[in-house]
């Protein structure tokens, strides 16, 4: 199968099969008076004068040679010279050449796939962080709240037992009641005891457990002779209280 060079301006393009040169001139890309060679050519050639080896529309071989100048001869098998860009030709444009695109390597497409689950991780962790750490918060001051009310269970058989031996509420005067600020370094800035408006008598605790939510909130532990049973309240919000101390 020949392969053909068809000129385009002072350059050639090519090679090109006998049935691409056919598409090229169907479709108008490529004229009689296109310069063309292939192996064997003496010399480049206007199209018309191979139109019949080409299977193309005919025309008179006389016109042809009366109408082309010759061309200098090309040796044989040797790649052909571009013609002169003086040299007669209508409607010659090269072939339209089409970048290959490279398929994606291996780094560009884990790049793709990380970055689109970045776009939909960031809003999830986001919304995630939004709920999480308000509720760990929350929990955190929990945590502390419970440990101060701890803190207070000794007092409470302390003061149990005075009532059952004394018959009234202790003080912070009587011998044995820690001083109010005893309690500074477990949440509790200060621990009172005497005698509530219904005549329990109990303790009274200031929270300060480093939480500016909770801190200075008052805390009640009331003590009831008669059921023998212990009561915890409080002035503060009820979800930084432990569970038996909500109203």
């Amino acid at each position: 199968m020949s392969e053909w060079f068809h000129a385009e301006g002072s350059r050639q393009v090519g090679p090109v099969s006998a049935e691409d040169m056919g598409e090229l001139f169907r479709g108008n890309r490529i004229g009689l008076d296109t310069l063309v060679w292939r192996e064997g050519l003496p010399a480049w050639q206007p199209l018309r004068t191979v139109v019949e080896e080409l299977g193309l529309t005919a025309v008179p071989a006389a016109t042809a040679a009366a109408n082309v100048p010759p061309l200098p001869p090309v040796p044989p098998g040797s790649p052909p010279a571009p013609p002169s860009s003086a040299a007669p030709y209508a409607g010659a444009r090269a072939l339209p050449m089409q970048a290959q695109k490279k398929p994606l390597s291996g780094c560009a497409m884990t790049a793709v796939i990380g970055g689109a689950a970045l776009l939909v991780l960031v809003p999830v962790c986001a919304i995630l962080a939004a709920i999480a750490l308000p509720a760990y918060n929350d929990y955190t001051i929990r945590a502390k709240v419970a440990h101060s009310v701890a803190a207070l269970q000794p007092l409470q058989v302390q003061v149990a037992e005075f009532v059952n031996r004394e018959g009234r509420c202790p003080t912070r005067a009587d011998p044995d009641f820690p001083a109010h600020d005893h309690y500074t370094g477990q949440g509790l800035s200060s621990v009172q005891f005497g005698q509530f408006e219904n005549d329990h008598c109990g303790i009274e605790a200031t929270l300060a457990v480093g939480e500016s939510k909770v801190d200075g909130d008052l805390l009640w532990q009331e003590y009831d002779p008669q059921a023998s049973r212990w009561e915890c309240s409080s002035d503060g919000a009820d979800k930084y209280l432990p569970v038996n101390c909500r109203d």
